[in-house]
């Protein structure tokens, strides 16, 4: 990656954060703590990496995506909008009765929206389910399968049902990111009910595991390149990150993981992040 490139996916980055802020202020709810700790990693995966088509939302080669920490809709929102899959205006809509926009993903009512999740943990077995399809093909499908789930969710017993099976089945075409900002709706992750030694343990479960810092581009493009190099087991990418990162008052703030911020807060955010409307 270049710098011009990572200078444009940097302003991406930034765009989305705005998105993310000012589409909760206007729901007055919604989860901007962990929607602005994912920023950069849907912003490497929608503007770089996947193969993806806004025209064709649903072409049969194209590579999906799984957001198993549903609550953070907001960030897979801006995304789309910013990759023309949704009109950036639809933003404004985000948790109302009538929108398509609903506080967790629905399939069936966003294009590009590949799997309707919210009850956590199981978005992750939605992902090993689409890996394992598309390996059962007839033909051999160019198509990969990502999914983001969080550390918080990693307590969930779902979450190693899948991943035991994805180990066993060697489902080399799924790469899972874990979002690990160490606070839930709680408190520390840690400190609630601790999921350490993470990477160990996914390896044990036949997963190739990489440690990054999940909000560098760069190591987040790495990533998923040896990911496609992968041909014996599935991949798992710690990346370390800040909840609610980008905007100072929350990042680290266990306050913001489900309160959406006030107007005088909702000014502040848009000022640090360079928001001239």
């Amino acid at each position: 990656m270049n710098e011009r490139e990572l200078a444009g996916l940097s302003e991406i980055a930034r765009r989305l954060r705005i998105h993310i802020i000012r589409m909760i202020s206007q729901a007055a709810s919604g989860h901007p703590g962990g929607s602005l700790s994912a920023v950069e990693i849907l912003t490497c995966l929608y503007f770089r990496e996947m193969r993806i088509d806004p025209a064709d939302p649903a072409r049969a080669d194209r590579d999906r995506f799984v957001l198993s920490k549903g609550h953070a809709a907001p960030v897979l929102y801006a995304a789309l909008a910013e990759r023309g899959f949704i009109p950036a205006s639809q933003l404004d809509t985000l948790r109302q009765a009538s929108s398509s926009l609903q506080g967790h993903p629905h399939r069936l009512d966003t294009p590009g929206v590949d799997a309707s999740t919210g009850s956590l943990g199981q978005g992750l077995s939605m992902a090993v389910g689409m890996a394992f399809g598309l390996r059962l093909r007839p033909a051999a499908s160019p198509s990969r399968v990502f999914a983001l789930i969080g550390d918080g969710e990693s307590q969930e017993g779902q979450i190693w049902e899948a991943a035991m099976t994805a180990g066993f089945h060697r489902l080399a075409n799924l790469c899972v990111f874990l979002d690990a900002n160490d606070l839930q709706i709680d408190g520390r992750v840690s400190a609630i009910k601790d999921i350490a030694p993470i990477g160990e343990k996914w390896q044990a479960f036949r997963w190739r595991v990489h440690e990054i810092d999940g909000h560098d581009l760069r190591q987040i493009s790495s990533s998923v390149a040896a990911f496609r190099r992968e041909t014996e087991m599935p991949t798992l990418v710690i990346a370390r990150t800040v909840k609610g990162k980008g905007v100072s008052f929350m990042e680290d703030n266990v306050n913001f993981h489900g309160q959406a911020p006030n107007a005088r807060e909702t000014e502040t955010a848009l000022q640090e992040l360079g928001d001239g409307r």
